[in-house]
């Protein structure tokens, strides 16, 4: 039993309510109030003290999409966010051959930052490294060029399918995207050893703390994650909370075993459970792969489904029967449109808790009909920052509707704030900050054609925590009212207190779960 006192804490967003002091018991919140009550409390009970110093204490953030296993394997990646050119891709690619062995991967490259204007090709990597395979995903994480090595041992070098691009010459020049990215992914993943991919998400756990992330919904879920997942949370080694979302499977064999096992959403124990399955149905704007209900301004094509509406309604029906949740990736209108009719078809499928991974770009028609089925929606802020060119991608009429944050704090759509990490940072003061400002001061011109739809601080930060737990249906967690979960953080500064171009600078310096210390700053 711990008494945590004099501290600046924040019970909630939604609405505000603060307090000097708390007390926990058996990992929850058990008293709040002033810190001569809880002291007077503690003392009686002969609980630890813990004097906060006057820190300001906050709800542990939810992170609600993001790629446990993933960020694992990119804090052992090549970085190659903010890269300006092919060249300097080529310096970082050539320096990081000498440092490491075997396969080469690395991530984060836009080729709408570099000065050639153009996409980086097979060729261009095999000049620096041509021996062994190298795979450099896009920031999007829906693209990926490769080396000739590479394209060579996974085979996509032979592959008929506009998921491999070829140029004038019917040659491949190294870009793969969806199925064919996909594909590249598990053939790289092959040669990771099972310690390797477990120590992995050790550290991306690690660095989820340390960020003041104290859930995740881990969605695309595999065996082998699964798999790793439970044997940590069997050795005690798991020290994030867990909800995993699994890849149904091509033929729904994963989801048919839970249904015969009668496995339903909340399946598992204290930091690990299973929710439901997540389906991804479209690409990105970035690749120019997500589906659009009309061609992209910038190129004649709509985008395309990765799958069809009929195999997406079989796996909506098998889901819900389960009585577990569906997440389905949908960035275009046309793919929500598609998602939409799906769900529309199910019985009662209000309250169920399905939900849409990302709705980039989402009509006014779309919100309200969601609404109306009960979807909750998880939300990426900080898409707005790495997407500055969207508008010249879909233009200024619909550009409106991409992102549109508040107006779905209008109707009322359940959402929760995330950052499909490592698509983007895991640090949830980069995805407020979006969440508020979107951009304005870095010129973003959909800041500029849509201000109206930034959230404030309040909602911004009600959306990270209860707004979260929310779509997930965790009702113990996102916020630290009495008897909810003691998951918290101590952060450098009240965010209420400082300007909003300063929401990027707070800090974290201690993480808890479950009342216990998980991190602490050096």
């Amino acid at each position: 039993m711990r008494a945590f006192i004099n501290g600046n804490v924040y019970v909630s967003f939604r609405p505000i309510i603060k307090v000097e002091a708390f007390l926990v018991a058996s990992g929850r919140v058990v008293k709040t109030g002033s810190s001569g009550e809880i002291l007077e409390i503690a003392e009686r009970l002969g609980a630890e003290v813990i004097d906060l110093g006057g820190k300001t204490v906050l709800p542990g953030f939810i992170d609600s999409h993001m790629h446990l296993d993933e960020l694992g394997e990119y804090l052992n990646m090549l970085d190659l966010r903010g890269v300006g050119s092919i060249e300097e891709l080529k310096e970082r690619l050539k320096e990081f051959a000498e440092e490491k062995d075997g396969w080469l991967r690395g991530h984060g490259w836009d080729q709408e930052l570099f000065a050639e204007g153009r996409w980086p090709t097979r060729h261009d990597l095999d000049e620096v490294v041509s021996d062994r395979p190298v795979l450099l995903s896009r920031v999007c994480l829906h693209a990926a060029v490769l080396n000739t090595k590479a394209l060579e041992i996974t085979g996509l070098i032979d592959w008929d399918s506009e998921d491999v691009i070829r140029d004038e010459n019917g040659e491949p020049t190294g870009i793969v995207k969806e199925d064919a990215f996909s594909f590249a992914v598990r053939k790289f993943d092959e040669v990771i050893t099972d310690e390797e991919y477990l120590n992995g998400l050790i550290k991306a756990s690690e660095h989820a703390l340390s960020r003041g992330v104290t859930t995740v919904d881990f969605v695309s879920v595999g065996r082998r994650a699964l798999k790793a997942l439970g044997r940590l949370d069997a050795e005690g080694k798991l020290r994030l909370r867990v909800r995993a979302y699994l890849n149904p499977g091509e033929n729904l064999e994963v989801l048919e075993s839970l249904r015969k096992l009668g496995i339903r959403r909340g399946f598992g124990g204290r930091m690990l459970k299973i929710c439901g399955t997540k389906v991804l149905a479209d690409g990105s704007f970035g690749a120019r792969t997500a589906w659009l209900s009309r061609p992209y301004r910038d190129a004649e094509t709509r985008g395309y489904p990765t799958v069809s509406k009929e195999w997406l309604g079989r796996v909506a029906r098998e889901t819900h029967v389960a009585g577990l949740q569906m997440a389905v990736h949908a960035i275009g209108d046309a793919t929500i449109d598609m998602v939409l009719d799906v769900y529309e078809s199910l019985e009662n499928v209000e309250g169920a808790g399905h939900r849409i991974e990302h709705a980039s770009l989402i009509r006014p028609d779309q919100i309200e009909r969601a609404k109306q089925l009960g979807i909750g929606l998880a939300l990426q802020p900080h898409f707005v920052m790495t997407d500055w060119w969207v508008v010249e991608r879909v233009g200024e009429e619909r550009a409106k509707w991409v992102y549109p944050f508040r107006s779905i704090v209008r109707v009322g759509i359940p959402f929760g704030l995330s950052t499909d990490s490592p698509v983007e940072p895991l640090d949830p003061w980069e995805t407020v900050y979006a969440a508020v400002t979107r951009g304005k001061y870095e010129g973003i011109p959909l800041a500029e054609l849509t201000p109206d739809e930034a959230l404030t601080l309040e909602e911004a930060l009600y959306a990270y925590t209860a707004g979260s737990a929310g779509i997930l249906m965790e009702n113990d967690l996102g916020t630290l009212g009495e008897g909810k979960i003691a998951d918290f953080i101590v952060v450098s500064v009240d965010p209420f207190e400082v300007d909003e171009k300063e929401l990027r600078k707070i800090k974290v310096l201690e993480t808890y779960v479950g009342g216990e210390r998980v991190f602490r700053a050096e």
